[in-house]
């Protein structure tokens, strides 16, 4: 399992830090309990509250941080419920038996949801996260076969070619650049290796006004938006009576939508919590498969599929034989900024 002090605790230790590079100089680091070393130049990582961070600072991703907090652990699968499982299969388009023993990178892991289950699943999960939700991880998964650090995908401390699977779900689309984010992870896959990635859709319009509204919104203190967002349970309302009303009803309630965004979750909590998750990030792009697809191709990656929820693609990379480079080796290593 994870320890709350070092990786030393972990039955992934050895594992993670063969995969683990200094920022500066991508030399080995060593675990010294409270912090990393680099054994090339000598920089350190600290631990603190229970992580290795490889950023000074939240950056443009605190309200991440100041959600997860809050809804630590709302979206994780109970008894009761097994959402996150069924959104990580039609996201990803894995099993059980595809992930059980692989090193698996979590690429925006936030409170653990999807991590959560890939331990669940067998296998070895490696997460990071820009916002202090890596804190949240950490603390849900600590029982886990997971190792979670607060890091930037623009600068990610690992070597290449690590990974048997990597995936990001709902994630690149909160970074500056979508399309470099993307573009940092497939040099990280093994030969062979796949990765899944789901982002928001441009095909369906009725964010338009949600986008306007995040203009102010996303600059809002956490909390006071927060606060706001419990408006979602009155309205949630107002839009099930609406639906009843013969003929103008449904129309009615449509129009209330497109004017009003807002998630429609059955479950009071998650209604909030994916109400505040729409209108809080600073960044927020919405894509097509088409581009995706492009993305996918321009880093050599083959097997292309579209899975279940729109946006979502999975792609692998090809095997080599030893001592040849392809086209789409060349493609991949490209690909790593």
């Amino acid at each position: 399992m994870m320890g709350s002090s070092s990786l030393k605790q972990s039955g992934l230790a050895d594992e993670v830090l063969s995969v683990l590079r200094c920022l500066t100089c991508q030399g080995h680091l060593e675990d010294r309990g409270s912090k990393l070393a680099c054994a090339g130049c000598g920089r350190e990582y600290p631990l603190v509250n229970g992580i290795f961070r490889f950023v000074d600072e939240q950056q443009y991703a605190g309200s991440f941080g100041f959600q997860w907090h809050v809804h630590a652990r709302t979206q994780l699968d109970t008894n009761a419920s097994d959402r996150s499982e069924r959104d990580f299969r039609q996201r990803t388009g894995w099993r059980p038996e595809d992930l059980a023993g692989k090193l698996v990178l979590d690429v925006g892991c936030g409170m653990g949801r999807f991590a959560e289950v890939a331990t669940r699943w067998g296998a070895h999960v490696v997460g990071i996260d820009l916002s202090l939700a890596a804190e949240v991880a950490a603390r849900n998964l600590a029982e886990r076969e997971a190792a979670i650090f607060q890091a930037d995908v623009f600068h990610l401390p690992f070597a290449p070619e690590s990974f048997d699977f990597i995936y990001s779900i709902g994630v690149l689309h909160h970074t500056p650049d979508c399309e470099r984010a993307f573009k940092m992870l497939p040099g990280l896959l093994k030969p062979g290796g796949r990765i899944a990635i789901w982002l928001y859709s441009r095909y369906n319009r009725w964010y338009r006004m949600s986008d306007i509204y995040r203009k102010a919104t996303r600059r809002m203190p956490p909390r006071m938006l927060h606060t706001l967002c419990y408006g979602v349970v009155p309205l949630y309302g107002v839009h099930q009576v609406l639906k009843r009303i013969p003929l103008v009803g449904r129309p009615t309630s449509a129009a209330l939508a497109y004017m009003i965004p807002m998630a429609f979750h059955k479950d009071r909590t998650w209604r909030i919590l994916d109400t505040f998750d729409w209108y809080s990030p600073w960044y927020q792009s919405k894509h097509t498969y088409e581009e995706v697809f492009r993305w996918f191709e321009s880093c050599g990656l083959q097997d292309l599929k579209v899975i279940e929820q729109p946006i979502a693609v999975q792609g692998r990379r090809p095997l080599f034989q030893e001592g040849s480079t392809s086209r789409s080796e060349k493609e991949i290593n490209q690909c790593v900024g």
